[in-house]
């Protein structure tokens, strides 16, 4: 959150300025049924398939061949048994946030791009969780995949402000957190996090989405938690309106230091999340990216020769 208390509180009357939308009943039903482990795929059901529209885009996304099942799976209470309640639940919320954040008009601001990168940054928090070993790999994903969700509403809220901060990123040259704090004193990062507070999204979700921007903490050995590292790591990631990927030796330093022997190559985890990305993204009503990550570090490659 931002340091200053008075900036946390200027955040918080700008987010409510900007009429942060409320979740819809449905996903509110699948959070809250989660703060209770006993609960199980049919208690996830009876929320899901109050709403037709939702029921119809949970079957589609576990009927796609990103999952690869034999037949065709007809129930959702079967859809939940077979891929798990974390990763419905993540489905319900992306869905929701998905639906419900504006599209606004931002100088550079790509919103289709913005949401094709977080897809791609959650992809890699959930592979880079299963290398070192985490049991928990849907949570990195989920706050991976929406680490960014603050950047459409701060840009309908503020758009002369952040239509001057994209234009200085440079590329990806400058971080656009560090420019959010120069100007601001608060960034986006902040901003995720008290949506997520204001959701009633567990605690912990909404530190890994306000902390993934300091990356700079990666290189402190074990100080920082295992979660933290893969969804800090997934932001140094190239953003698909840069055409060079400025952190990449950054990411592959951090990442030899952190995924430990025995890891892919760095190429080798990127094609696996390219690779994923074309089978995940149509369920999630995305676009086909431009350009693969592993097209960045032959750009990159290209580049500094």
């Amino acid at each position: 959150m931002a340091s200053d208390p008075s900036r946390a509180q200027v955040l918080r009357q700008l987010l409510s300025g900007a009429q942060l939308p409320a979740l819809p009943q449905s996903a509110i039903r699948v959070l809250d049924l989660a703060r209770d482990p006993e609960n199980g795929p049919a208690e996830y059901a009876i929320p899901i398939e109050s709403e037709p529209g939702l029921a119809s885009q949970v079957l589609r996304f576990v009927n796609s061949s990103y999952f690869g099942f034999a037949r065709e799976i007809a129930s959702v209470k079967l859809a939940i048994t077979l891929v798990g309640i974390r990763t419905i639940k993540n489905f319900v919320l992306w869905s929701a946030v998905y639906n419900m954040l504006p599209n606004p008009r931002c100088g550079e601001l790509d919103v289709g791009k913005l949401w094709q990168d977080s897809l791609r940054r959650g992809l890699f928090a959930r592979a880079l969780a299963k290398v070192i070993g985490l049991r928990d790999t849907e949570g990195p994903f989920a706050a991976a995949l929406l680490q960014d969700m603050a950047i459409p509403l701060l840009a309908k809220a503020l758009p002369l402000e952040y239509a001057r901060l994209l234009e200085q990123r440079q590329g990806g040259a400058v971080r656009l957190s560090t420019l959010e704090r120069d100007r601001f004193g608060w960034s986006h990062a902040d901003a995720a996090g008290q949506i997520a507070e204001q959701w009633n999204l567990p605690p912990e979700f909404a530190v890994l989405m306000e902390r993934h921007i300091h990356w700079e903490k990666l290189h402190e050995g074990d100080a920082m938690d295992p979660e933290q590292v893969v969804v800090t790591m997934s932001c140094l990631m190239p953003a698909s309106v840069d055409q060079t990927w400025v952190e990449q030796s950054q990411f592959e330093e951090i990442y030899h230091e952190r995924s430990g022997p025995g890891a892919p190559p760095v190429g080798d985890l990127l094609a696996l999340i390219d690779d994923q990305f074309r089978e995940f993204a149509p369920t999630l009503r995305l676009s086909s990216a431009t350009r693969p990550l592993v097209g960045y570090c032959d750009a990159t490659a290209s580049a500094v020769r």
